[in-house]
């Protein structure tokens, strides 16, 4: 599994770049939105501390649910509708709900991709896919210092594109 620091930073990144790029209007897309974008990054590992909660605060014993209802296309879309709801009458709320619904899905996809397997359309579905790359290749090793080589490319990204050394 992604550790949480490539969740945040891959979608921080993911949405920065999609800022810079694709929208290219930072008024649509605040800087905090982005920042707010890559925590959402973290929220599909909600389910581990309320795991935790359920079974040692509240004494029931339950089978561990980690990559379950949060790992779907559906908690993804959770925050989707809010966006599409508000899109008429309030622009910042639903950018800020597609920006989670963004960070979320990509932490699904990260998982997807690099580590294991998830159920995305869990629970009418228990098929389970991924590609599991770092787990096929033997490269977990290399995973847990991949964060760092993708932030120092992004950082020269900043600093070529914004001059973060000029803020320094």
């Amino acid at each position: 599994m992604p550790q949480a620091v490539v969740h945040v930073l891959f979608a921080l990144i993911a949405l920065d770049l999609v800022r810079d790029y694709i929208i290219k209007d930072k008024k649509k897309v605040p800087l905090h939105y982005v920042f707010i974008g890559g925590i959402a990054g973290l929220l599909p590992d909600i389910d581990i501390p309320l795991f935790w909660v359920i079974s040692n605060f509240l004494g029931f014993d339950v089978p561990m649910f980690h990559r379950t209802f949060t790992h779907t296309v559906f908690f993804a879309i959770l925050f989707l509708i809010p966006s599409l709801l508000f899109y008429s009458t309030n622009k910042k709320i639903s950018m800020l709900f597609a920006i989670i619904s963004f960070g979320v899905g990509f932490h699904v996809f990260l998982d997807f991709l690099l580590s294991g397997t998830i159920a995305p359309l869990y629970p009418f579905s228990s098929i389970q896919v991924g590609l599991n790359i770092f787990g096929r290749t033997g490269l977990q090793y290399f995973a847990e210092g991949i964060e760092a080589v993708v932030l120092l490319a992004w950082l020269w990204h900043e600093e070529m594109r914004h001059r973060i050394s000029d803020f320094i």
